[in-house]
């Protein structure tokens, strides 16, 4: 071969490379400190199941197949590119142990050319899903089938170097051709080159070896500046990874001390996000997973995380030289130019988007951050919510009720307050909905109604409980939140609530309370009815005995599973009730569609809906989908999806389907009334 081109090559195809990531790496640092570099064992596993098994990639069967195949075969052909480009200055050079006769070249040969066609699979894969069946998530821009032409140019090169060489070889040396356990991918292609000219076999030879050699520098080059960067960035994405509670949002620290110092409160700006945030961007692999379950995008609204994460890092490339030039950063804003508000009031938070993302970009701390900087810098939310912060300013919950009609829900009961009993081992957490809201008080009245047949000692704070502040935080109002949430920490403190259980029927409360509460200095044992009721139930310390037939599908609430994984158990529960039978659809579990009401929806009007979708609401589309398993009854454990169910069950007209907590329906067998 020639040392000279092969030197030129490797230089200049590095040297650019250097260049290149270099560039990447200052963009980088301009965004916000951020450590993430505790529990290495943890990372380092991650890495293993979702970098090197790809776990996330199976929920799409066959592309989780071929990425696979692509990813797992670069990294075997990688020693193959040594190889080459060592035989470029030596023709012998085989890595001075993967020639053919040496005991591990004899394995790695086969494994190597096995690897050749399932990266030649893989990549065909895609290209009938970019150029034939042109799947509307994905990004189907010329580039992708570029990096793909060049991936089979690759690896049919590198068949054609093997084919033609042993071809050659055998002339050379007077043997016959015949197909080898120890190349067979190569001396099969050989066996129709056995008659060609030699004049034919040596250019196909050299230029096998040239065109492998070439093209994995250039695709190299090219990864910086497009969406396969992830080649490089996404392992680490993966390890660096959040691995805070998935519930958690982080704190704004000291906002007052901030306002007066005049720092920002959110992100207006690019430089505002973290740089993990910021290598978030690098590592789109505009696959478009995210978008096609999100609730807000499935309904026709203008959110597609895809998009946003590509705007964001379009932004971000296009101020390079502000950002990285060593002057002032002129100010500009993110929101309205780059995004439209639009898009950030859409989110319902349900981390669909985050559960099906192969390399853990994270979207919903984006949005909130970006909320945060419109909700307490500039003012601008949209005008619903302003009821709801009045609301939680004034009476510590979002409807404005009296706080002093907090406990009316358990009249009758005999439910004791914490003022009165507070050596109480178990505090029952009513949460805002079901102490408020007429349809919701049931869920409260029926839990305690089982707590009390179950002989559990419990209490509650009554006028004392105030809001967790989940809505105030979601939709962008740190202070606000902060203050609810300080005020909370402090009540239970005092009731030493910290030795206690507290049961929630709310999983957004339950996610607050176990989740965000330890950053203002409250760790409770926290317990979701869900679990506290199939726990009671294990013990034998309920008993459903009475029938309550029906078909019963299962509505999962974000909150609950996405966030917190809790799946089994409200099925558990309703599984234990004689005369049920227990649904499932395909839209269930973490692959359930959101009700609609999180992320402060709840409390405001949904987004119009893009130019050209047809408006529909989220738990319009939600309650379409349990309908499809012909049930006579929706199940919930949350009072927000309880609303938005029984509002879409009643604008299909389907009354006659009831919606039922699953505390609601287990009261109705185990309560002797």
């Amino acid at each position: 071969m020639s040392p000279i081109l092969m030197t030129v090559a490797l230089l200049a195809g590095w040297g650019i490379f250097g260049w290149s990531a270099a560039r990447r790496w200052r963009l980088l640092r301009v965004g916000q400190a951020e450590s993430r570099w505790d529990q290495a064992g943890e990372r380092l596993a991650g890495v293993w199941r979702f970098g090197v098994k790809q776990e996330r990639m199976r929920r799409y069967w066959w592309a989780g197949v071929a990425h696979q195949f692509i990813f797992l075969g670069f990294v075997v052909l990688l020693l193959r590119t040594l190889v080459l480009w060592g035989r470029g200055f030596s023709p012998d050079f085989d890595l001075w142990v993967l020639g053919v006769d040496r005991p591990l070249g004899k394995i790695y040969s086969p494994l190597k050319d096995l690897f050749v066609l399932l990266v030649l699979f893989g990549a065909l894969v895609f290209v009938y899903y970019r150029a034939i069946k042109r799947l509307p998530r994905m990004t189907l821009s010329t580039e992708g089938l570029i990096i793909l032409g060049i991936i089979i140019a690759m690896m049919s090169a590198d068949l054609l170097y093997d084919a033609s060489g042993l071809v050659l070889q055998s002339r050379r040396d007077g043997t016959a051709l015949h197909v080898s356990t120890v190349e067979p991918a190569g001396s099969l292609l050989a066996m129709p080159l056995q008659g060609a000219p030699e004049g034919l076999l040596r250019a196909i030879w050299r230029a096998g070896f040239w065109t492998h050699s070439f093209l994995v520098l250039l695709f190299l080059n090219l990864l910086p500046y497009s969406k396969h960067f992830h080649v490089i960035t996404g392992i680490p994405n993966v390890y660096l990874r959040d691995l805070t509670p998935r519930g958690r949002l982080r704190p704004i620290p000291d906002i007052e001390g901030r306002i007066e110092r005049g720092e920002p409160l959110g992100a207006s700006r690019i430089e505002h996000f973290s740089w993990k945030g910021l290598l978030d961007l690098y590592t789109c692999t505009e696959c478009g997973r995210c978008t096609d379950h999100c609730p807000a995008n499935q309904t026709g609204k203008l959110l597609s995380p895809k998009q946003l994460t590509l705007d964001l890092r379009n932004h971000l490339y296009a101020r390079e030289k502000e950002l990285t030039g060593g002057s002032e950063i002129p100010a500009v804003d993110l929101v309205p130019d780059t995004i439209k508000p639009e898009v950030l009031w859409a989110c319902t938070t349900c981390r669909a988007c985050e559960t099906e993302c192969p390399v853990f970009i994270s979207y919903v701390d984006k949005i909130v951050d970006l909320r945060r900087h419109l909700a307490m810098e500039k003012g601008e939310f949209p005008p619903e919510l302003q009821n709801a912060f009045r609301g939680l300013e004034s009476n510590a919950n979002p409807w404005s009720f009296p706080a002093g009609d907090r406990a009316q829900w358990c009249d009758g009961l005999g439910v004791p307050m914490l003022a009165d009993r507070p050596d109480a081992p178990v505090l029952y957490w009513v949460g805002c909905s079901a102490s408020f809201d007429d349809r919701a008080r049931r869920i409260a009245r029926s839990t305690a109604q089982l707590l009390k047949s179950a002989g559990v000692d419990f209490a509650i704070l009554g006028v004392e409980e105030q809001c967790t502040g989940d809505p105030a935080r979601r939709a962008g109002n740190e202070f606000l939140f902060q203050m609810l949430a300080q005020a909370n920490v402090e009540t239970l403190n005092r009731y030493e609530a910290g030795q206690k259980t507290i049961v929630t029927t709310c999983p957004h409360c339950f996610n607050t309370l176990l989740n965000e509460y330890p950053d203002f200095g409250g760790k409770f044992r926290v317990v979701h009815h869900a679990d506290y009721l199939a726990d009671l139930i294990r013990q034998g310390r309920l008993k459903p005995t009475q029938r309550v037939d029906g078909r019963v599908v299962f509505h999962d609430s974000c909150y609950l599973g996405r966030y917190n994984d809790i799946y089994e158990s409200p099925r558990e529960v309703l599984r234990s009730i004689p005369g049920l039978t227990v649904l499932e659809i395909t839209e269930s579990r973490d692959r359930g569609l959101c009700c609609g009401a999180g992320g402060a929806q709840m409390f405001k009007e949904e987004e119009h809906p893009r130019e050209g979708a047809a408006a529909e609401r989220v738990n319009d589309r939600r309650t379409m989908q349990l309908l499809e398993a012909s049930p006579t009854m929706v199940a919930s454990a949350c009072p927000f999806c309880q609303r938005m169910l029984i509002d879409g069950l009643a604008g299909r007209q389907r009354e006659e389907v009831a919606q039922r907590d699953i505390a609601e329906v287990l009261w109705e067998s185990v309560g002797t009334a």
